[in-house]
């Protein structure tokens, strides 16, 4: 098993930036892809960026590309979320996640944070 906790969520304004964490522990040893997904309220979970078990494969979805980008750290088992240029409509819970392969979707992800609030006020 593994268990991923997030951090970094918050309020922001317009225009701010935010790093989102994701720390893995348990069966770390495996190499495993990780990924983001959000939802907001009254909305279906969304995927939002995936990056492989080895950093040198990123993906994002249109909405966020060029303002969001993933990095992730081996040694101390967290993937980061760097948020710039926040708009209104990325307000959400964050999600991290962890699997064997790369998918946009969430069924797709077996383990799963307990998620982060990002409020981004107009």
């Amino acid at each position: 098993q593994v268990q991923l906790v997030e951090s970094g969520g918050g309020l922001v304004q317009t225009g701010g930036s935010l790093i989102l964490g994701c720390t893995a522990s348990g069966r770390t040893r495996s190499s495993y892809a990780m990924g983001w997904f959000r939802q907001a309220p009254g909305k279906e979970r969304e995927f939002v960026a995936t990056i492989s078990w080895d950093g040198d494969f990123t993906y994002y979805i249109d909405a966020v590309k060029g303002r969001f980008t993933l990095s992730r750290d081996g040694a101390k088992n967290t993937m980061y979320l760097q948020m710039n240029n926040l708009k209104p409509e990325d307000t959400a819970i964050y999600y991290c996640a962890a699997g064997f392969r790369l998918t946009t979707i969430h069924t797709g992800w077996p383990y799963w944070g307990q998620g982060t609030q990002v409020t981004v006020s107009s």
